[in-house]
């Protein structure tokens, strides 16, 4: 196990709550633009509506338009894009697809970050069990959180659930400390051996974000300088969850206000 790195910051109960409203915030996004995931809808007008609830219904502040000089709104990663995903006016969705929704928002100066899968239509065995795994080996790396657990805990627990039905998880991207700055100086990877990596202490607040592929691992970067897709073509999913650790075990800060519906509670 390891120490903590003197970058990594600890929130007071106080900050929580701050972080918790930016949070919640972000989650009613992928609340608010569930029903607009339909085939014939193109990623650009999904990225229009989110800017739109999160401006004037939220009063809050899409973190991700000029962050590093990206243009919009949210990352919309269709199919066999692993992550950062540019909505465009001429990507539209069809029967079928899956599709990952990530926001940030920021209230207060805090920020917010969570994303989640829906389906366009209905999709295919592989791809509902892509997206079924994915969210089972997020929640199993949810459960590992609690003072004196380590990151390769929860590393080892999303990979066991992956490699179970012979998927593989993404190295190149991880989850990340958050709070007052976008992504803190705390790297959570979604592999990793047990008892390695930083011990968790309360006050702790990361994000747990796995990225699943069909096939290899490997991904690559396309021109445009943001969008990550996987090298082989398969398919790719993917779900994120703000997570606090509390005395004794964890809160997740961005629980979704309608619960989980058809998937498994986490707690």
């Amino acid at each position: 196990m390891g120490a903590r790195p003197p970058q990594v910051i600890i929130k007071t109960p106080a900050e929580i709550a701050q972080s918790r409203i930016a949070a919640q915030l972000a989650a009613r996004v992928l609340q608010m633009i569930g029903p607009y995931v339909q085939p014939g809808v193109s990623t650009e007008a999904l990225d229009d509506r989110c800017r739109e609830f999160i401006v004037h219904e939220l009063q809050a502040i899409p973190a991700n338009i000029g962050y590093h000089g990206f243009t919009k709104t949210v990352c919309t990663s269709v199919n066999h894009v692993v992550c950062h995903g540019v909505p465009a006016a001429d990507k539209v969705l069809k029967k079928g697809d899956i599709i990952n929704i990530d926001v940030a928002v920021i209230k207060d100066g805090w920020f917010g970050d969570t994303s989640r899968m829906y389906y366009v239509g209905e999709p295919n065995r592989l791809a509902r069990r892509l997206v079924e795994t994915t969210y089972e080996a997020m929640c199993a790396g949810i459960r590992q959180v609690r003072p004196g657990a380590t990151l390769g805990d929860v590393g080892h627990a999303i990979q066991s659930v992956a490699e179970r039905e012979r998927f593989s998880v993404v190295r190149d991207y991880c989850g990340h400390g958050i709070g007052q700055i976008y992504h803190e100086d705390l790297q959570v990877l979604h592999y990793g051996t047990r008892g390695q990596g930083i011990t968790l202490e309360e006050g702790m607040v990361f994000t747990i974000e796995p990225m699943i592929n069909v096939g290899k691992r490997e991904t690559r970067e396309l021109p445009d300088g943001w969008t990550v897709v996987t090298r082989d073509h398969s398919l790719s999913a993917q779900w994120e969850h703000m997570v606090a650790v509390t005395a004794d075990g964890f809160e997740v800060l961005t629980v979704w206000p309608e619960g989980t519906g058809s998937y498994p509670a986490i707690a």
